[in-house]
């Protein structure tokens, strides 16, 4: 009898392991279907999801990216098979492992992802659980990161359908390796191990198959028929053909159950990890620990002073020696303005007289906009015949009742250029005419001009207008011919003196060597508007008058009239697409905000055909449609295979 018993046990198969499965609405995360679902159990490869899933954490961090070179630690290249066959030491980018540890299954490639971002196995394993605890699964601890038997390293089939529902929620635009069938790895091409299951069943995408004795045959898995999205996890299968059959029957299952129409959920995102805290030994590892978890010492990373650069003053510092020059200037300039006179006959009583000659306002005479030149700036020759002829015209109207009396002096001797007497007689000759400008005169002191005496002002315009430049221009009398003098010199050739009142206001005199060679003076011609009109030394002769000018200054604009518009206005319409009339509906959504939400990820599951679309959202009968626009028809096409594929619903429209 007990050798009939003993032959029994040592020929049975070895016990089974422990069967858990749930079924849940992808859209919403309700349960409709659950067998031990909270059972905690071996999850085998399945750990493996929430490696890739803390790796893409750490992507859109920023503190990893695809291209990171990772070396390989002598404990990721000793793990078992499944193996990618890494060596220590070796180096090979963050893609390549991602493709080996989720389509391959790779222990050695998860291991060597852990070891990069955590250190080593244990820090990564505690990143692990407690990222766990974000996404809600309670009942999940994490020893390693490849998922081989350990003590402690357990999960559920609820926690790992939740963890499968994260990863196509949170990180969409890498869900699709799951699906993918073959990759390159870098060292070698490596196989799903799910094809068999995603070529089967229709509408599956993914995603993550697991195996060791102790757990059995797992499977998490993903499928979308329509507008309804299931996901189901299988914990403890015979096989893989018995695993792959009873994930069948739950997504019929799940497919019946859902409804047509609800509100899709996304589950919460879990927050990134931060860097900058450390955790102790905590106890979060264990299941209902004493005290929950310990102390946290967390690096303070607060600014405790503005790196901002401090702001300039509201007063602007004047420098020292700035301020002592201009203290220095103003005080020379007061002492200036307020000291005494010098006497009269001292040096420095001439040199202020010549300086405020010197500054003295030229006059001005009244016809003539621009300063003449005074007599007292002009040196006083000595006198020749005519010379009373010439300071007449030279003084013009306004200085003749002066020039009598100096015609009745008798000429003083000369003094020496230079010398002080010189300068003394200067300025006796030249402070009279001075005292009262001719800017200042009024008019009871300029006599009257008998050359305008006879000209009557125009009628006044009935209506105002602004004056005009070009008027003006023409309404003024052209300046009549300045009087030219020929001037006979003393064993010189002749020479041409002119004698207008306006060039000698100007500076234009006559030098004094020249005034004083002067032995004969013939007047040539005398124009009318500025001759004195109390001398008269030769009978006036009709001086010539200028040529006019015949062409104007500006030669006018011939414009062409403009004939009629013979050209007819033709209208073309061009199409702004280029050609680009076709698109791709997703399906319908209850809400705009659905729609949109489903562009965004199916233009990151599908960016190769996608990117040069416009993805646009339109309200039909209480629904909202979501569609993809601006296509070629072969792109279009193309996209709507592409999407099919992955169980995504797609129609082309346009045309």
């Amino acid at each position: 009898m007990a050798f009939v018993v003993a032959t029994i046990v040592v020929t049975s198969p070895l016990q089974a392991a422990p069967f858990a499965a749930i079924v849940m609405d992808g859209r919403t995360g309700e349960v409709l279907y659950e067998k031990n679902a909270d059972a905690r159990l071996h999850p085998a490869s399945l750990t493996k999801m929430m490696t890739l899933y803390i790796v893409f954490q750490e992507i859109e961090a920023g503190r990893l990216s695809l291209d990171t070179m990772v070396t390989v630690s002598r404990y990721a290249a000793s793990q078992p098979p499944s193996r990618l066959g890494l060596k220590p030491g070796q180096k090979i980018a963050v893609r390549y492992l991602i493709r080996a540890a989720a389509i391959k299954s790779a222990n050695d490639a998860a291991a060597a992802l852990g070891d990069h971002i955590g250190g080593d196995v244990a820090s990564f394993a505690k990143r692990m659980t407690r990222t766990a605890r974000q996404l809600g699964m309670n009942n999940t601890t994490f020893k390693n990161a490849n998922g081989l038997t350990a003590e402690g390293h357990l999960s559920t089939a609820r926690d790992m359908n939740i963890l499968g529902r994260h990863l196509f929620y949170d990180f969409p635009q890498y869900y699709h390796i799951f699906s993918r069938r073959t990759a390159d790895a870098g060292i070698a091409t490596v196989a799903n191990t799910n094809s068999r299951f995603l070529d089967s069943y229709e509408g599956a995408d993914g995603i993550k198959t697991g195996y060791t004795a102790p757990a059995g045959f797992n499977l998490t898995a993903s499928a979308h028929r329509g507008n309804k999205h299931i996901i189901a996890t299988v914990f403890g299968g015979t096989s893989s053909a018995n695993r792959n059959a009873k994930m069948a029957e739950l997504m019929d299952i799940g497919f019946a159950k859902a409804r047509n129409k609800v509100t899709e959920q996304p589950p919460k995102v879990a927050p990134l990890d931060d860097p900058l805290v450390a955790s102790l030994e905590t106890g979060i590892d264990e299941i209902d620990a004493v005290g929950g978890a310990g102390k946290t010492v967390r690096v303070s990373g607060e600014v405790r002073s503005s790196p901002r650069p401090k702001a300039r003053p509201d007063t602007t510092v004047v420098p020292d020696a700035v301020a002592i020059a201009m203290a220095q200037g103003i005080d020379g300039a007061l002492a200036e303005a307020t000291a005494e006179p010098a006497p009269e006959g001292t040096l420095e009583f001439q040199a202020q007289a010549m300086a405020l000659v010197e500054e003295a306002p030229a006059p001005t005479l009244p016809d003539e906009a621009e300063p003449a030149v005074t007599l007292a700036e002009a040196e006083v020759p000595e006198a020749a015949p005519g010379m009373d002829v010439a300071l007449a015209d030279a003084a013009g109207p306004a200085g003749t009742e002066d020039l009598p009396a100096l015609a009745a002096a008798d000429p003083a001797p000369v003094a020496e250029p230079g010398t002080l007497e010189a300068q003394a007689a200067t300025l006796a000759a030249a402070a009279p005419l001075a005292e009262t400008p001719l800017a200042e005169a009024g008019p009871q002191d300029i006599p009257p001009d008998p050359a305008l005496a006879g000209l009557k002002p125009k009628a006044r315009p009935e209506t105002l207008e602004p004056p005009q430049m070009v008027a003006v221009a023409a309404e003024v009398p052209a300046p009549e011919p300045a009087a030219v003098e020929e001037v006979v010199v003393a064993d010189a050739a002749p020479e041409i003196v002119v004698t207008d009142p306006g060039l000698v206001a100007r500076g234009m005199d006559t030098p004094p060597t020249l005034m004083a060679e002067v032995s004969d003076v013939e007047t040539v011609a005398a124009g009318t508007a500025f001759a004195s009109p109390s001398v008269d030394l030769a009978p006036e002769t009709p001086a010539a008058p200028m040529p006019k000018r015949q062409a104007p200054i500006f030669d006018a604009v011939e414009t062409a009239e403009a004939g009629p518009d013979q050209s007819e206005e033709v209208v073309v319409v061009m199409s702004t697409s280029g050609g680009r009339h076709f698109g791709v509906n997703v399906g319908e959504f209850p809400s705009r905000y659905e729609a949109e939400k489903a562009l965004f990820k199916t233009a990151l599951a599908e960016s190769a055909t996608l990117n040069e679309s416009l993805r646009k959202t339109t309200q039909s009968g209480g629904a909202w449609r979501a569609s993809f626009m601006g296509l070629t028809e072969e792109q279009a096409e193309l996209a709507c295979r592409r999407l099919t594929a992955r169980a995504i619903p797609c129609e082309t429209v346009g045309g």
